[in-house]
């Protein structure tokens, strides 16, 4: 008697992407893994999105299920496809981009080879032509199977985005997305991370991240402090984990993610009054953490010292930003 193949939900939130959604939900019916739902979440767009929602409703039945809400934002569509998923295994694709044909197949099979209940995949960003614009390797240099307890710098060098893992359902029972927030994979992936003992990871390129041309420029505003707001909800849910020991790997993952990726976004502040703002919540949450600026310089991810492989453009943002020299930035941007 054979067993029945593990059932993958993949959730696809939608917000007004008419333009993209085809090939994104073609992407998905088409993948190799036939035991899937796909759970669509029109997340209230006021283009055309719902009818090609429908179109492909009503052609593939017996795998798209789908669903029409008022709009919440992107953590409430995923969360309202998460109470409504009914498989093994969970994944998330955003409606503007998409994903290679053996994708879910692929991290299904490594899930199940390593009993992990994360599996992680690369991506390349794409322009509008499907013309590969960058590559960006996730774990470099380590196994297929990864044990946490003995590979834990993974915590910390990891790109916590929700769209290239594969995750076992049962790590979202008591965890959902947070609402109203920015950042919100910051937030909660890492919690998720920490419920694993082991991952699994392909060196495949199987997610496709669309640079739309046409999105509107996005304002960078104080909603950046909701970055290290995510980074403080993870703190306290590692001191409760089995890894909560691993001091260096948690200062790690401050630096990364509440210094680096805060700074980051830091550097499109336009607003002076509200770029020094941001900046003195840094100097705080550095402060309070007893994190200096060797440690920030001495930051090493994947084995490499982080600020030495940056382009040069960042190099300098961020040295004159720890020289105190913030004015001087402000004029040269």
């Amino acid at each position: 008697m054979t067993s029945i193949p593990s059932k993958i939900s993949i959730i696809v939130p939608v917000y007004n992407v008419e333009n993209y959604l085809a090939k994104c939900l073609d992407s998905l019916v088409g993948q190799s893994h036939q035991h899937i739902e796909i759970v669509v979440v029109n997340d209230g767009s006021k283009d055309q999105s719902e009818q090609i929602i429908q179109q492909y409703a009503q052609k593939y039945p017996e795998k798209i299920k789908a669903f029409s809400k008022i709009n919440g934002g992107l953590s409430d569509a995923r969360n309202f496809g998460l109470d409504r998923a009914t498989g093994d295994y969970i994944g998330f694709v955003d409606s503007d981009d998409y994903v290679t044909e053996t994708m879910f197949e692929e991290m299904l099979q490594l899930a199940e080879k390593h009993q992990a209940k994360m599996v992680i995949c690369n991506i390349q960003k794409v322009d509008q032509n499907g013309k590969i614009t960058q590559k960006l390797t996730q774990i470099p240099n380590m196994p297929e199977k990864i044990d946490l307890e003995k590979n834990f710098s993974v915590f910390s060098d990891v790109s916590y985005f929700a769209c290239n893992k594969l995750f076992k359902k049962d790590l979202f029972e008591h965890r959902r997305f947070k609402k109203g927030i920015h950042f919100e994979d910051i937030q909660l992936i890492p919690q998720l991370l920490l419920q694993c003992d082991t991952l699994a990871q392909t060196q495949n390129f199987h997610y496709q991240y669309l640079e739309r041309t046409d999105s509107i420029t996005k304002t960078h505003t104080e909603k950046g402090l909701d970055i290290l707001k995510a980074v403080e909800d993870v703190e306290q849910f590692f001191e409760k984990s089995p890894y909560s020991d691993k001091r260096k790997e948690l200062k790690n993952f401050q630096i990364f993610e509440g210094v680096y990726s805060f700074l980051a976004y830091l550097a499109f502040v336009k607003d002076p009054e509200t770029f020094y703002g941001m900046s003195d919540k840094l100097s705080i949450f550095m402060k309070e953490r007893k994190i200096k600026i060797k440690d920030i310089f001495n930051y090493s991810r994947f084995g490499k010292n982080y600020l030495l492989y940056l382009p040069l453009k960042k190099k300098i943002f961020y040295l004159l930003f720890f020289a105190g020299q913030k004015r001087l930035i402000k004029k040269l941007m």
